[in-house]
């Protein structure tokens, strides 16, 4: 009769009082306890502050636009540096993570973060301060993805709830950055705010990573021999596995960028005010803060692939709701919903990752998946509008969102297929 030995392990730990502290300087590190859980609150700072490179180029476009005198989309060009930049930096801090650890790869991401922003408050023409969004986009990338995959590996029992709340850092920024850039920009101007951002930014992040780096004592440089080993076997090698995460991750984004994207204009193009459309899309960041801490909690108990793909099921249902109501009250229930369905969806990836692969490849392999969700989001606002131009009106762009959802679905659930068949057979 075959002993699980694992299994034995994980009952003896959690026998244990795992909450009890280490000494301060000992190496040795207990998951989920109360150390972990302070790592963790570190963790989420530092991924608000980092988050300000994805916010305040949105709120800054307008006023930059004017001073150099460039269409809006010259001007929106900032914006999709960004994304360029933090999907493909999100590759590169992952491997700096998986080889130096987090602690260096966010160091590195500090410093670019304050060049980028000092660079977009200097700028002389609007394609340098174009081009330095990508350095910014860059710098946010550590405190996303990274940062995930490492608060994967301080939790075993709470690990699904630990990802969903450090990827909440990057809601919480989206919360917090865009009313404050916008009085920077009406106070000082929007030279000045950006210049004061990066240098405030760069200051408090380099504080809180001294607390995290005193909180994982001499452990800077990831030591995964003692990580605990993948979950599931989905009976895939890691690359075509991460290829497959890839392509789900790029279907359901494209979904998901057509209200984050279009809900503004969606709102105008009905005659009820950007503003609106505004509000709706703050009430879709606001409820997907809820959706990542509940997927969290799901997934400690059914596991990322049923997670992700139950709120897969749930965001094709409210991009559905979108076509046949367009009331101002119907919206702003259905972008509620639609936040509350599909907050949880990305860091399921991760979640899957850590479950699914070995540690010492996950920051990597959660990279690579985000720049892929990163693709998704970009190619999906763009598609969205391209629609929209051919056709008149975004009917036929919620049906395409539809259709890209679906087929995360079908990814979703042959997945989970092959994990139970898994189960089955052992």
């Amino acid at each position: 009769m075959a002993v699980d030995l694992w299994a034995i392990a994980v009952e003896v730990a959690r026998a244990v009082d795992i909450s009890s502290d280490l000494a301060p300087n000992s190496e040795l590190f207990v998951p989920d306890s109360r150390r972990a859980w302070a790592r963790l609150a570190v963790a989420v700072l530092i991924g608000s502050l980092g988050s300000v490179g994805m916010w305040s180029v949105v709120v800054a476009l307008p006023v930059v636009q004017t001073e150099f005198g460039a269409g809006r989309g010259t001007a929106s060009l900032a914006f999709t540096m960004v994304m360029l930049g933090f999907g493909s930096g999100g590759v590169l801090t992952g491997k700096i993570t998986d080889r130096y650890g987090i602690v260096t790869a966010i160091g590195v991401g500090i410093g670019i973060l304050a060049l980028g922003y000092i660079g977009a408050g200097m700028s002389s023409s609007i394609w340098q301060f174009i081009v330095v969004h990508f350095a910014i986009g860059l710098s946010s990338s550590a405190t996303f993805g990274p940062l995930m995959a490492e608060a994967s590996h301080w939790f075993y029992r709470y690990r699904g709830l630990a990802v969903a709340i450090a990827a909440s850092g990057n809601y919480i920024g989206g919360t917090i950055w865009p009313p404050l850039v916008n009085f920077g920009m009406q106070s000082i101007g929007w030279r000045n705010t950006h210049i004061a951002v990066g240098l405030f930014a760069a200051v408090a992040m380099a504080l809180a990573l001294v607390a995290l780096r005193l909180l994982m004592g001499a452990g800077t440089r990831r030591n995964h021999q003692n990580a605990p080993p993948p979950r599931v076997d989905l009976r895939l090698s890691t690359n075509a596995l991460t290829a497959i995460l890839a392509l789900a991750s790029i279907a359901c984004c494209v979904a998901m960028s057509m209200p984050q994207v279009h809900i503004v204009a969606y709102c105008g193009d009905l005659g009820y005010g950007v503003a609106r459309g505004a509000e709706m899309l703050s009430l879709m960041l606001g409820f997907g803060i809820i959706s990542r801490i509940g997927s969290g909690f799901l997934a400690d108990r059914i596991g990322g692939i049923a997670t992700l793909l139950i709120g897969s099921i749930a965001q094709g249902t409210a991009l559905l709701f979108y076509l046949f109501f367009d009331s101002l009250t119907s919206l702003y229930i259905i972008s509620a919903m639609f936040g509350l369905f599909q907050g949880g969806i990305v860091p399921s990836y991760a979640i899957i990752v850590r479950e699914a692969m070995p540690a010492s490849e996950a920051a990597t392999r959660v990279g690579i998946v985000i720049f892929a969700s990163v693709f998704g989001m970009s190619f999906g606002g763009f598609i969205s509008g391209v629609i929209f131009d051919a056709t008149g009106s975004y009917g036929a762009a919620f049906l395409n969102g539809i259709a890209w959802n679906a087929v995360n679905v079908t990814i979703m659930l042959s997945l989970l297929w092959r994990a139970r068949q898994r189960l089955a057979m052992a």
